[in-house]
This record gives C-alpha cells, sequence and structure tokens, in this order.
C-alpha cells in the first residue's frame, strides 16, 4: 500500500499541480475506488490538501519532512549567503544543484534583475548532460552512472546541443582537469551557464554552483573566476 500512495504522490508534477481523484486514479493507474481510500489516507495525514473545488494538492507536511533533507534545505541553508553575494555582484541567475540518479535537481535559484530568462525553477528536474550544473556533477559521478547517462537518449533543447557521447567525454574531461565547466546555449539560445563543484569535507563532489548570463554578454573564463570563488567558499562552510 505504501507504494500505491507514493504512486499517487508521484503523479504531481509541475505540470499538474492540481488534479482530480478520477485524474490522479489515470495518472497513478489505479482504481478509482483505490485511489479514493488512499487520497484520504493521505489528506488525513498531512500529505495532500484537499481544496473547496475538489482539486487535491501537495501538502505542507511534506514540505516540512522535505525542509529535513540535508541535501536540499540543509545545504541551501549554508550556501544561501554565499548564493546572494554572487547574485548580488553579477545580478545575474546563480544556480545551486545536486544529483539525483541520472538527473539534476535543483535546490536554490536567485534570479537577478534584467538576467535572462531561464527553463529551471527550484525542485525542477534537468538532464545532467546539458546545464553548467549537470555537466559539473556528470563529471564528478561514478563511473557507472556516467555510462548510463552516455549510454542513453541525450536530450537536445537546442541546436547547439551537444547530443555526441564521444565529445560529452571530452567535455566532461576538461570539467574534470579545470574546475568548472561551460554550457553555451545548449538548453535556450540566448543562455551561457558556467558551474563549478562544491566539495565536502571529504573531498566528494555533493553539489553544483553556476552562473547563467546572457550569451555574448561576457566571457566563460570570467564568470569561471566568480563561481569558482563561490564554490569554493561553500566547501570550507560545508567543511567547518
Amino acid at each position: 500500500m505504501i507504494g500505491r500512495a507514493l504512486q499517487l504522490l508521484g503523479a504531481f508534477d509541475a505540470e499538474h499541480r492540481e488534479l482530480t481523484l478520477s485524474e490522479l486514479a489515470r495518472r497513478a493507474d489505479m482504481p478509482l475506488s483505490t485511489a479514493h481510500r488512499l487520497m484520504h489516507e493521505l489528506c488525513e495525514w498531512g500529505a495532500v490538501e484537499r481544496g473547496g473545488d475538489g482539486l487535491y494538492r501537495i501538502g505542507l507536511r511534506l514540505w516540512e519532512l522535505g525542509s529535513l533533507a540535508p541535501r536540499g534545505p540543509g545545504l541551501r541553508e549554508t550556501a544561501l549567503p554565499f548564493l546572494e553575494d554572487l547574485s548580488l555582484i553579477t545580478r545575474e541567475n546563480v544556480q545551486l544543484a545536486v544529483r539525483e540518479g541520472t538527473e539534476v535537481v535543483f535546490v536554490e535559484r536567485i534570479a537577478g534583475s534584467g538576467a535572462v530568462p531561464v527553463l529551471t525553477r527550484v525542485g525542477g528536474r534537468f538532464a545532467l548532460t546539458a546545464t553548467g550544473v549537470g555537466l559539473v556533477l556528470l563529471a564528478h559521478a561514478p563511473v557507472e552512472v556516467q555510462e548510463e547517462v552516455l549510454g542513453g537518449s541525450i536530450d537536445r533543447y537546442t541546436e547547439r546541443t551537444v547530443t555526441d557521447p564521444a565529445q560529452l567525454r571530452r567535455m566532461l574531461a576538461a570539467v574534470r582537469s579545470n574546475g568548472f565547466s561551460i554550457s553555451d546555449r545548449q538548453v535556450t539560445m540566448d543562455a551561457l551557464s558556467v558551474g563549478a563543484p562544491i566539495h565536502d569535507r571529504r573531498g566528494q563532489v555533493v553539489a553544483a554552483v553556476s552562473l547563467v548570463v546572457r550569451h555574448g554578454s561576457t566571457t566563460p573564463h570570467a564568470l569561471a573566476r566568480l563561481v569558482r570563488t563561490s564554490a569554493q567558499a561553500i566547501s570550507r562552510a560545508l567543511s567547518a
């Protein structure tokens, strides 16, 4: 029954934040009667809420539990002062992300005034192969994760998105060698992203930080100095 309850919670996503009972049952692939019984229990516990319009939404109880996750809010709390400094200095998009399996999960994003629009959102997921933070996290991921990603289907977002596994391997090697990543118009044709790794006290890469700017507004290496400085500061704070 726990698995079925998780199926119902998994029916919600960024495009489906409010669902009817029948929609939930259909998206979770279960009988309506089962969905009704489980949603009643989830509502009583606070995992979901049912509005006066009859639509179900994720409840605050899940947000409370999520705030206890050390790789999410715990990391965010440590990194936030440095992210805010980076945002203040550059007035550009600053992002903090971790790897979950073969995807990037964005923990924090600060949008600068007049900054280029981005497709990412806090709590959202993205391919490891396209973004600045994703390339950093993939470059430092276990070999089996790299092979799974590079051996599978690689999403293309623009005409500049790198989908050739051999070219991606060279890019990942450069990330490890240089200490930063460059994603040039790989997600949108007007954006350039530069990312850097964040280490824990054991030296393991646990997250990545990036700046996303309008393509042509500056050079990647100018951004790299700022991003690496912030990543190193966050790493020291995590190790303290």
